[in-house]
């Protein structure tokens, strides 16, 4: 299989963010890895093995370390762990599953499976969340609930919109390698400026071959198939999946199944560091 980053060179900077955002977190946590039929995961650990499991699934073109800085303090209810998913720029094996079938649901259960865990709350954000819909679709026997902030697969936004502020600005980057690029689709996504987005997007953009597949979203037939407790976090200002469209879709494919919904109404798709502690918050609670 060839490999998804475009040189040596380029894997090594794109891991050397990643271990730098780790070491930033100062958190106590080990690395693991697990054997799934579609190659090596690895995840962070963090959290009292005593507590109960909470599998933390990051968004699209990012890693584990992102998604424990964004909720740095669930630890100290549960044992966290922190996924690379799949064919990202992380340190998880670089194969690239359908967002078609039940690829992701039957990785995940693996992943759960070879990690020995049972009543695991799953959390996801964007892509992340798609992730765990596919899990709940394919099985859900080993979920307790989950939470879902600005998940992909319920619905899309305008597409026009997305070409215009985030596609055709990253394409501009690709080939151009100004800065001034990745400022402005970034701004369109996050709530507010983050400079490391900045760096380990620029560099992911220029080293790593995304997948541009547009994100489809849930039927109703395959919706039928969930009953686990969900806990949905949208935002007003979300361009890639709207908040409102979103809620009142979720509330028709899963009406026994949403035990909460929340909508951040100045929050565009990536929270600001309040808007992930009002997230955050809401798990500690459950």
């Amino acid at each position: 299989m060839p490999s998804l980053y475009r040189n040596d060179s380029g894997k090594r900077e794109i891991l050397k963010l990643y271990d730098r955002k780790l070491n930033e977190l100062e958190i106590d946590s080990r690395s693991q890895y697990v054997d799934t039929r579609y190659g090596k995961t690895h995840i962070l650990i963090t959290g009292a093995p005593s507590n109960p499991p909470l599998l933390l699934i990051h968004g699209s073109n990012a890693c584990a370390p992102i998604a424990l800085e964004c909720y740095p303090n669930l630890s100290s209810k549960y044992q966290v762990f922190a996924v690379d998913v799949l064919a990202q720029p992380n340190k998880s094996d670089e194969n690239r599953l359908s967002m078609s079938d039940d690829s992701y649901g039957i990785w995940m259960n693996e992943v759960i499976d070879q990690l020995k865990i049972d009543n695991v709350i799953l959390t996801g954000f964007s892509f992340g969340g798609l992730i765990i819909l596919k899990t709940l679709a394919y099985n859900a026997d080993k979920i307790k609930e989950v939470f879902l902030a600005s998940p992909a697969y319920i619905v899309n936004g305008n597409p026009l919109k997305a070409l215009f502020q985030i596609f055709i600005p990253m394409k501009l980057f690709i080939r151009t390698n100004k800065p001034k690029y990745v400022e402005k689709f970034l701004y369109a996504l996050f709530t507010e400026r983050d400079p490391f987005a900045i760096q380990f997007i620029s560099k992911a953009l220029k080293y790593f071959i995304m997948d541009y597949t547009p994100v489809p979203i849930m039927s109703e037939d395959e919706a039928t198939q969930i009953n686990t407790p969900i806990t949905l976090i949208a935002a007003a200002k979300d361009i890639l999946f709207p908040g409102v469209k979103m809620i009142a879709r979720a509330q028709k494919l899963f009406p026994n199944s949403i035990k909460y919904t929340l909508l951040l109404e100045q929050s565009k798709h990536v929270q600001s560091k309040e808007g992930n502690s009002i997230v955050e918050n809401l798990i500690l609670d459950a």
